[in-house]
């Protein structure tokens, strides 16, 4: 009954590579945050240019805090039914106790928005702007409602991945070691 949450900053690959890790490891896949854009009403090409603006209004009448504390509760439930990969960018806490490992995903700021950059057909300069926006708004929130500053949780999971040079599938291969040497 394998369960893997996978956080990490903004751009890291979290999503990326905890489709592919479901799909090698034969599991499911949760993500928070397609949940909640999903919640929002917030379609995939305009999930980023209105995360700013959906995360400061009441959604499906429900506060920000609400909202996020019952995509958390799913997300729990979901570790504990088992065989599954959850990635969100409070995951490893907010299912602290349920999983087998948690990962957090890291890079520096400058590769994050290159990464913005390509996927959205923007400039650097503008997918630093959205980066930057997006990160101080996400750590701001989540400070208020939780108490906490979600980089922290580098500290606390289990195995953390620089993604710089690293593809999906060489991250996904680095999960999969770490949890055959757990076993």
């Amino acid at each position: 009954m394998a369960v893997i949450v996978i956080s990490g900053q903004p751009g890291c690959g979290s999503s990326t590579t905890a489709k592919l890790l479901a799909k090698k490891l034969k599991l499911k896949h949760f993500s928070v945050g397609d949940y909640n854009k999903s919640q929002a009403g917030a379609s995939a090409k305009e999930t980023d240019k209105s995360i700013i603006v959906w995360k400061k209004k009441k959604i499906n009448g429900k506060g920000l805090q609400e909202f996020h504390e019952d995509s958390d509760e799913l997300a729990r439930d979901y570790a504990k039914k088992g065989d599954i990969v959850i990635d969100g960018k409070l995951a490893v806490r907010m299912t602290k106790g349920l999983y087998d490992l948690g990962v957090w995903l890291k890079a520096p700021k400058a590769v994050r928005a290159e990464r913005y950059a390509r996927r959205d057909k923007i400039s650097l300069k503008d997918a630093m702007k959205k980066l930057r926006e997006k990160e101080a708004l996400e750590r701001k929130n989540w400070l208020r409602i939780y108490g906490f500053d979600y980089f922290m949780q580098e500290r606390e999971a289990g195995l953390v991945i620089n993604t710089w040079k690293k593809t999906p599938e060489e991250i996904a291969k680095a999960i999969i070691k770490r949890l055959k040497e757990q076993e």
